[in-house]
């Protein structure tokens, strides 16, 4: 009776998951076809008004195809590589995704709320370090993979797979914004003012510093739990996908 009650909300769980999915998928959808439709009226340089350039649409237009792709690269990279997502953390990671793409740039949430971009970044963080516990959990599991790694090794792992991470994101942004003239480090107000000297650089090294913080967190979490608590995290992050438990009941 217990088991069939738990199975009857992992049901439930698993029709809100997709439910979110698919809100969050067609929300990127809707996105693209209203840029392309915008784009080829919208002014080439920034108007008197503050009414949307061209560049504004196409960063738009950027972030919901990056959001697109986004939501379907762990499916593609869990069966190329043969690597299993707890189904909790995907979900994090289809939230994070609507919040940082949709609601940060397309809607200007970046802009409108306060602290957003520092609070996207510090749950990045967070997010990205669970991901590093479960990539060495699943090794340290792995019957192909003869390895034993310690806790610390394993909490040291996860803040540097997490930190590299948020490194190589600034690096795209960095990237996009000098080839394609946009304003995704915000360097520059949202009226186009730029900014100088160390007022322009403070998005990006706080984001840094918050992504750190964040997998700091997230690292001495799992190192706590390994250590003392006989592995609880590693149970909550790390533990059997849904699949294999569906698999495993039969």
């Amino acid at each position: 009776m217990a088991k069939r009650s738990e199975q009857e909300r992992e049901a439930r769980r698993e029709k809100f998951r997709r439910f979110v999915y698919w809100l969050v998928l067609c929300s990127f959808g809707a996105a693209v076809a209203y840029c392309i439709i915008r784009i080829p009226g919208a002014p080439g340089h920034d108007t008197a008004d503050g009414v949307r350039t061209k560049a504004d649409y196409f960063l738009m237009l950027l972030e919901a195809v990056v959001g697109i792709v986004g939501l379907f690269l762990p499916a593609m990279l869990a069966r190329r590589i043969q690597f299993r997502i707890p189904s909790g953390l995907y979900f994090t990671y289809v939230i994070f995704l609507y919040c940082t793409m949709f609601l940060g740039e397309i809607r200007h949430f970046y802009y409108t709320v306060p602290n957003w971009d520092t609070m996207l970044h510090t749950g990045s963080g967070l997010m990205i370090g669970a991901l590093g516990f479960c990539v060495v959990s699943q090794l340290n599991m792995s019957e192909r993979v003869k390895m034993s790694l310690s806790p610390g090794f394993v909490a040291f792992f996860a803040f540097c797979f997490a930190a590299m991470v948020g490194v190589l994101w600034e690096i795209c942004e960095f990237t996009i914004d000098g080839t394609f003239g946009l304003n995704m480090q915000k360097f520059a107000l949202e009226d186009g003012t730029q900014l100088v000297g160390r007022a322009a650089l403070r998005d990006t090294m706080k984001d840094l510093i918050v992504d750190c913080i964040g997998a700091g967190v997230m690292s001495l979490a799992g190192f706590i739990s390994l250590k003392y608590r006989k592995g609880w995290f590693r149970e909550l992050f790390a533990g059997k996908s849904r699949r294999e438990n569906e698999s495993t009941d039969q």
